[in-house]
């Protein structure tokens, strides 16, 4: 799995996918009207990722657990099933993580 860098930036490819599916996923989130009883967490879970963005190439097991509680959350709210379904795609380009 050949990954290559952007042009001009020193970022990875993958870490600027987990980063614009995060972004989408915390706008359509905070632009939808209901509230359920969960809604924190994944706003937490979603700041959390962002974190990991940030800082490079996160931590794969990080990653997962945060994306599973996320889909807890959300999972049930249609309108953010397409934002959800990003974020699974970038944080899946990490792969596997590494048994020990």
């Amino acid at each position: 799995m050949g990954q290559t860098r952007v042009t001009g930036s020193d970022e990875d490819p993958r870490v600027t996918e987990l980063r614009t599916a995060v972004s989408r996923l915390r706008r359509e989130l905070a632009g939808h009207p209901a509230e359920f009883p969960d809604r924190a967490i994944a706003e937490d879970e979603l700041a959390s990722l962002d974190a990991m963005a940030m800082s490079g190439v996160p931590e794969i097991p990080r990653l997962r657990r945060s994306l599973l509680l996320i889909a807890g959350a959300v999972g049930s709210v249609s309108a953010l099933a397409s934002a959800l379904r990003d974020v699974r795609v970038a944080v899946d380009l990490f792969g596997e993580p590494r048994p020990h």
